[in-house]
């Protein structure tokens, strides 16, 4: 390899994956033989994915992950091109001409179904969706919840850090969320909130559940809501109770579990109830839902897993509102090979096969969930993209170069600009954020979301003409 300019990549996706890839592929510049060169797509005009719009708006510490993400898109190496969609304004074909190397970093932005009778009735929707909602995504913002935050009850199937998050959104007071960087479309929604119980539902026990202690212990500090766990849904068999000695965070959950169920309710103006080993087994009600019909199931081990069977004793949950909270799932991209089974791209160790099983495709690459499934933490991608350029590294003296002048950044440039697309840059971002900071800064809050993408558009539109 003999480049006289530095080598080219395009990452598709502006999300954690993305920028710890364009991270680590600054960090080894040096293993270039001329620098690199790193453009960052995203279909929205703001970057940074899920931190901004799938972390909790009172889990601001989090978020703070973000400053990393800056440094690395202020590098001259590196550009954000926003507003960028993938299959529609820039297709692969066109990332293959004019970069010598694509990374996918595109997350999982769908939910799993239930696949139960009833569940696309009125008032069942994912998890998903009333996150996005509550947290000012563009695709989200013009939903209408306050006919499911009327019900009094609301169902949120899963145990996971996503259902806690819900659940826990639901349960706060208005005053406790003004302070967030919540939508403000969705602290109005929720002031008027006739929501008086959320019933967390696991299909399988307390020692299988997958919320970290964390987000566990925040459930009984709520100001607004008693915590109701029954004690006899903590009666653990023997394989539970040995795996606890094997996972403290497990043994530390099922210890402040029993707390919860030890403490006296205090009279709150809402419950939050835990209850384990139940499914789901049909959504009932007429124009929306009204009911839940739920399976008592016992756990019985196969290998190293403990697996939850229905026992055939049923019971009605009633229920206004069904919130699925069961895993994100990966959606294919135009034109990118796709492992429907496990929705995901196929890939060895980041390299994109052709299929599951099939050869690597020269200078293709992915990472983060749309590589290994939803599982993880934020940090839990970092190590993933280290793995995935180092296979890019392995690789570069074999990658089909595309030419110089192809290779060119205005090259890619006056693509779009010929497309009509308004590519929204980082210095467009940060006046944005500039913005929703100030406003934030006059509200005693972090900052107010702009939620609409027109009003986006218009924002970074007058701050590049200032």
């Amino acid at each position: 390899m003999n480049l006289q300019r530095p080598f080219r990549v395009a990452v598709v996706g502006a999300g954690p994956s993305g920028f710890y890839a364009a991270e680590a592929l600054v960090k080894n510049a040096d293993s270039f033989p001329n620098n690199v060169s790193i453009d960052i797509f995203d279909r929205l005009p703001t970057p940074y994915g899920l931190v901004r719009y799938g972390v909790a708006p009172d889990h601001q510490k989090i978020k703070s992950v973000t400053k990393l993400y800056e440094r690395v898109c202020k590098n001259d190496q590196v550009r954000f091109l926003g507003h960028v969609r993938f299959g529609k304004d820039i297709h692969r074909d066109d990332l293959k001409a004019h970069y010598d190397a694509i990374i996918y970093t595109v997350g999982a932005p769908s939910d799993r179904n239930l696949n139960i009778p009833g569940e696309d009735l009125t008032g069942s929707l994912s998890a998903t969706t009333f996150v996005a909602w509550y947290n000012a995504h563009p695709d989200y913002a013009h939903l209408d919840m306050r006919e499911h935050l009327a019900q009094p009850c609301v169902a949120v199937i899963g145990m996971g850090n996503v259902a806690v998050d819900v659940t826990r959104i639901l349960a706060k007071s208005v005053d406790e969320l003004k302070t967030t960087d919540i939508a403000d479309h969705a602290l109005a929604a929720l002031a008027e909130s006739n929501v008086t119980d959320i019933v967390m539902l696991g299909r399988r026990g307390p020692a299988q559940a997958k919320f970290t202690t964390k987000e566990l212990r925040e459930l009984g500090e709520l100001a607004n809501a008693d915590i109701v766990v029954n004690p006899a849904d903590l009666e653990l068999d023997e394989a539970s109770e040995k795996s606890l000695e094997q996972d403290p965070m497990l043994k530390k959950n099922v210890e402040i579990l029993r707390e919860f169920a030890a403490k006296p309710q205090e009279g709150k103006p809402r419950r939050v109830h835990l209850r384990f080993l139940v499914s789901p087994k049909e959504v009932q009600g007429e124009a929306r839902v009204d009911s839940l019909v739920l399976e008592r199931n016992r756990l019985e081990p196969q290998g190293d897993y403990m697996a939850a069977v229905g026992t055939g004793e049923t019971e009605v949950l009633g229920a206004g509102v069904v919130l699925r909270s069961v895993g994100y799932r990966g959606v294919p991209l135009t034109g990118v090979p796709f492992d429907a089974r496990r929705a995901v791209i196929p890939n060895d160790k980041g390299r994109v096969l052709a299929e599951a099983g099939g050869v690597p495709l020269a200078g293709e690459y992915v990472s983060g969930w749309i590589k290994r499934g939803p599982t993880g933490v934020i940090g839990t991608n970092k190590a993933d993209s280290t793995e995935t350029i180092a296979q890019l590294l392995e690789d570069l003296t074999s990658l089909p170069y595309v030419s110089d002048a192809a290779a060119q950044p205005e090259a890619v440039d006056s693509l779009l600009a010929a497309r009509q697309v308004r590519v929204v840059t980082f210095d467009d971002w940060l006046a944005l954020d500039k913005l929703e900071k100030e406003r934030g800064q006059q509200a005693g809050r972090p900052r107010v979301k702009v939620a609409k993408l027109e009003e986006m558009l218009e924002h970074c539109s007058l701050a590049r003409s200032s």
